[in-house]
């Protein structure tokens, strides 16, 4: 397990490496840079000049990158442009509340996509498999910022019985003036995950129900919640990956959920940084964003292993 752990380590190493250099390319393709975006037109060309030594933006390109690269791993993340604060403390401001919004999301998408998936499978061919399917596709079809936007008609401006944006009262706790703002955002989000994981799960279900041990399973006259847990055993290596991956989705995906609901999350600050040209916060952003995802496949491939001993001699 130990050997399994430092390989999928090395192996995120040049991921990540890779992934900081386009970012870092992309962001610099991008017309203008720091100096047009804080000294007004008619300044001098020595001020811009002078602007762009102190940003070290008259480097070569690849020495501005390892410049940036270095000052990364040494937990710099640069100072925002706009608010003039350290990346780093609107970043873990906003990684907290995305958080707060992902985990109930992933927990009610994930349990409805294993239920549906699950009892789809069972029910192949029958009206329960064709009701949960459809289920299952609407919730990936449709657009996120769409269902907000109804929901928030529907259950703010029509009957007025939720909140239609923000986080709540600060302090209130576990209050329904709290808990209330959660709701349509949590089941806005939730759809996406819900509807992958139940056809992943459907498929993976059915599949192991057409392999031969199902049979001696009953032949040796295991009682059904006996055989359902060998086979969500068997299916779980399957559906942890994609959880996964929807997991990470939730924490990078989520921009414009955020800001119909305008919650202060990552999503958010993304969305302002790109309006705001704020490119430090923008790059840092997206830079751990990115390395969150490649923790939640490392730690998804462990629990894999975990659960199925085959997995740990690839």
């Amino acid at each position: 397990m130990l050997r399994l752990l430092i390989r999928r380590i090395l192996y995120a190493i040049p991921i990540l490496l890779g992934v900081s250099a386009i970012i870092f390319s992309l962001v610099h393709l991008a017309p203008g840079d720091i100096a047009d975006l804080l000294i007004p037109p008619e300044a001098s060309k020595e001020v811009a000049d002078a602007l762009r030594a102190r940003f070290g933006l008259d480097r070569p390109v690849l020495e501005q990158y390892f410049v940036w690269l270095g000052n990364l791993l040494q937990g710099d993340l640069g100072v925002s442009l706009f608010t003039n604060r350290p990346v780093a403390q609107d970043l873990v401001s906003a990684l907290g509340n995305t958080l707060l919004l992902a985990i109930p999301a992933a927990l009610l998408g994930f349990g409805l996509g294993i239920a549906l998936g699950t009892l789809a499978a069972f029910q192949q061919g029958k009206w329960l498999d064709k009701l949960f399917s459809g289920i299952a596709i609407a919730g990936v079809s449709l657009p996120h910022y769409w269902v907000g936007i109804v929901l928030v008609t529907i259950f703010a401006v029509i009957f007025n019985v939720l909140p239609a944006q923000g986080m709540g009262p600060s302090g209130a706790g576990l209050s329904w003036a709290s808990i209330s703002h959660y709701v349509l955002p949590t089941i806005t989000l939730s759809l996406i995950p819900m509807g992958v994981v139940s056809r992943v799960t459907r498929s993976t279900v059915l599949d192991i129900l057409g392999q031969d041990f199902i049979d001696t399973l009953e032949v040796k006259g295991l009682r059904s919640r006996r055989i359902l847990f060998h086979i969500m055993k068997n299916a779980a290596p399957t559906i942890l990956a994609i959880m996964g991956l929807q997991f990470g989705y939730l924490l990078g995906g989520s921009i414009l959920v955020e800001t119909v609901f305008n919650w202060p999350g990552s999503g958010n600050l993304i969305n302002l940084a790109i309006f705001r040209r704020d490119i430090p916060v923008l790059s840092a952003t997206i830079l751990v964003l990115a390395a969150i995802f490649v923790v939640l496949n490392i730690i998804v491939d462990v629990m894999q292993a975990m659960i199925d001993p085959r997995l740990r001699r690839k």
